[in-house]
């Protein structure tokens, strides 16, 4: 099955207002940034987003939060983020941070078929309250639920036709295990290469899981900080 769409606008014209949607990256770093675009110009509202991070200001999911399409966020960092900070601070935005390897594990598990898991991450702060916690050999754990969504976006270094995916260094973050968590993923790759191209054991998301396989059309790879040691140091 062909699944590459040429037009990047068409691959999100089906997202509608309210949708839940997972984007991939660490930071900046892995972000599908061409269909952040593409989701900008189509104007859905009402995004449910579950992100490691929200962009920074002016930049991927950071645009989502310029154009006022974000109504609630679970991730795990916002730090870069001003705009975000504000929001939260007015009321705007429904925020819900978890820990790190928490969020990472809920989506893991939503992708896998697991509804819950237990963790000790958490436990003994703001994070337990409200859920049931449970001992196992002495030590206290936390109940936490899978994370799905209706719509995932993820970044790939390489894919074919037929969705298959490979991720490069930090862009192998939240971007697989999104792909498996969602009813419809949407890859954006760097490069689309021909069936047969990619070594099987080096394949990171089997095409079963991908539903659109679209080329980028943004090429800068951009950081948060960029920080020089003075000549000499």
């Amino acid at each position: 099955m062909n699944k590459v769409v040429t037009n990047i606008d068409a691959a999100v014209a089906d997202i509608p207002d309210g949708a839940s949607l997972m984007v991939g990256g660490f930071g900046l770093c892995g972000a599908p940034d061409s269909l952040i675009a593409a989701l900008i110009r189509k104007g859905t509202r009402g995004l449910r987003t579950i992100a490691n991070n929200v962009g920074v200001d002016g930049y991927g999911m950071g645009l989502f939060l310029e154009a006022g399409m974000i109504t609630s966020h679970i991730g795990s960092y916002v730090g870069e983020n001003g705009l975000l900070e504000q929001m939260m601070l007015e009321g705007k935005i429904n925020l819900k941070l978890i820990p790190q390897g928490t969020l990472a594990e809920s989506i893991r598990a939503g992708g896998a078929g697991i509804p819950a898991y237990f963790t000790p991450a958490g436990i003994g702060t703001v994070v337990a309250e409200g859920k049931e916690i449970r001992e196992f050999n002495g030590r206290q754990y936390v109940l936490e639920e899978a994370l799905t969504a209706d719509f995932a976006f993820v970044k790939a270094w390489k894919g074919d036709r037929h969705g298959n995916l490979v991720y490069r260094k930090t862009a192998q973050n939240f971007n697989p295990m999104m792909a498996a968590a969602a009813k419809i993923t949407i890859a954006e790759v760097e490069e689309l290469v021909e069936l047969g191209a990619l070594e099987p054991e080096r394949i990171d998301t089997p095409g079963i899981y991908v539903k659109r396989v679209v080329v980028g059309e943004h090429k800068e790879k951009r950081i948060e900080r960029l920080k020089l040691r003075k000549e000499g140091q």
